[in-house]
């Protein structure tokens, strides 16, 4: 299982405070460096800026919502990055939400499959073959981009439910998950997209598990906090019916929270249930958390 470092920093800190953090990431040994998409920093242009400063660790993005952005462009954008960062690109995509698309950005967020289908076609074309020709309900693409020095990359889509799981199994490299606990990881996402793989005779896919974690000695302080601070995601439909699925109250329910021993233990068992790579979403209550949750998580990687 390889682990990876989701960088917060993105949305909190500056562009310098960006590459200080992937230089540490790198420096514990982290395989991949995941940036958000939210409402700071544009995640892709970070990561270019990272990929000329730090030289090893992969550089994902955790994830940029598609309805915004002409799968073209995006495919442009992410070439420069790759071409900058010497091949380190991992694309990672998602919907977003309907209450994000349609009420903040005021873009239809109608049949979210058939856009996310019709979008891969035209992504991935431009991606690998360099031109698009595409006629569909969503999109007509016809034309072609060249970044030199690009490679191509691979694509996870954020899928939870069934048809998307299926898609990304299809059409995609992998997932990433995020709030989705390990009985759910285990007996729905990785089943779910592993058929998807092995019937349209694709390679087995990534399967990107995000979970919050802190070492503690105050586990029912962090749990806490953890409560109040991700409760927006026992809100949001998509994550709600995972956490329902886990039989979990809320958030802080699949945090992973508790001594080292405890937090080694349950995300070492995260491979088990399929898990390729484990995203770290580290938090803190107390002081010396933060360092103790990444000495913990340095004994795995």
């Amino acid at each position: 299982m390889r682990f990876g470092y989701f960088a917060n920093v993105v949305n909190e800190g500056t562009v310098d405070d960006i590459v200080a953090s992937a230089r540490d990431a790198e420096a514990d040994g982290y395989h991949t460096l995941w940036a958000p998409q939210i409402f700071s920093h544009d995640a892709l242009t970070a990561l270019a800026v990272v990929g000329r400063e730090v030289p090893r660790i992969e550089l994902g993005t955790s994830v940029v919502p598609t309805y915004p952005r002409h799968p073209l462009m995006l495919a442009q954008q992410c070439q420069t990055v790759s071409a900058a960062s010497g091949g380190r690109l991992c694309l990672g995509i998602g919907l977003s939400h309907k209450m994000v698309i349609e009420n903040m950005f005021g873009m239809s967020f109608d049949k979210p499959v058939r856009h996310m289908r019709e979008y891969l076609e035209v992504l991935s074309a431009a991606v690998h073959d360099g031109s698009v020709s595409h006629d569909g309900e969503v999109y007509s693409v016809h034309a072609g981009i060249n970044v030199n020095g690009a490679q191509p990359f691979p694509i996870l889509i954020a899928a939870l439910g069934e048809q998307m799981l299926r898609l990304a199994g299809s059409a995609a490299d992998g997932t990433i998950t995020w709030m989705t606990g390990p009985a759910t990881l285990r007996n729905h996402v990785t089943p779910t997209i592993t058929a998807a793989a092995v019937e349209a005779d694709r390679p087995p896919p990534r399967i990107v598990a995000a979970l919050p974690v802190c070492v503690t000695d105050d586990v029912e302080a962090a749990r806490t906090w953890a409560a109040k601070a991700f409760q927006v995601y026992g809100q949001l439909p998509s994550y709600r019916a995972m956490l329902d699925r886990e039989g979990a109250d809320g958030p802080a329910d699949v945090a992973i929270i508790g001594s080292e021993d405890e937090v080694v233990d349950r995300v070492g068992a995260l491979a088990d249930a399929g898990v390729t790579d484990f995203g770290v979403a580290e938090f803190s209550t107390r002081g010396d958390d933060s360092a103790r949750t990444r000495a913990a998580i340095r004994t795995l990687v």
